[in-house]
């Protein structure tokens, strides 16, 4: 997603432009000929690569949120003790404030969108959802051991609130620029977080 550096494939492309066309327009708003244009293929060429709309949307939504779990597990992982709590909080801060960022029509997709999948792909997307607000309290009452579970998951919800307000700022070209958005958000996220530690 967000990190990568090489070209993206042709079904990349396809889910980026769907993305953004969904998150502009509407799920029902658009056609595979209007994605299929956006990149570049005719509406059927599409069906070589999704079987349709639906699959798209599904593979967007259980995608980021299994995204966003892998890439926790990783920075995790990649801490494996030599970084403190702290830094693991700040690392996992990091990590959501890029998709955030770079994932914008994924915000509002989800948020418009997440009942229009089928019940097994909207449970599998809840199910990654709760492993990564799990991992995320785990992270935080390291950093605040005083802080009770159920006050420590209400303020991860919270925090993920403030991030994921990235598509109500703006147009990317009005924003400050991403190092000092970013920057705020990270201030703004630790700020909450600290709050719970003195709850």
């Amino acid at each position: 997603m967000a990190t990568r550096t090489d070209a993206p494939t042709r079904r990349e492309q396809i889910l980026k432009e769907a993305a953004r066309l969904f998150a502009e327009r509407g799920f029902h708003g658009v056609g595979v000929d209007e994605i299929g244009a956006a990149v570049g293929i005719s509406g059927p060429g599409l069906y070589r690569h999704f079987p349709g709309k639906d699959a798209m949307l599904a593979e967007l939504l259980v995608g980021i949120s299994d995204s966003l779990l892998t890439g926790a597990k990783r920075r995790l992982a990649e801490a494996d003790g030599a970084a403190g709590s702290e830094a693991v909080l700040d690392s996992l801060i990091e990590g959501h404030i890029d998709f955030a960022l770079d994932d914008r029509p994924l915000i509002t997709l989800h948020d418009r969108e997440l009942d229009r999948l089928r019940d097994a792909d909207r449970k599998m997307v809840r199910q990654l959802q709760r492993q990564y607000v799990e991992l995320w309290v785990g992270v935080l009452r390291e950093v605040y051991p005083a802080a009770a579970e159920p006050a420590a998951r209400s303020a991860v919800h919270s925090v993920f609130g403030l991030l994921n307000s990235t598509p109500h700022l703006g147009r990317p070209g009005s924003l400050p620029g991403r190092a000092v958005t970013a920057s705020l958000l990270h201030r703004m996220a630790r700020g909450a977080f600290a709050a719970v530690g003195e709850a």
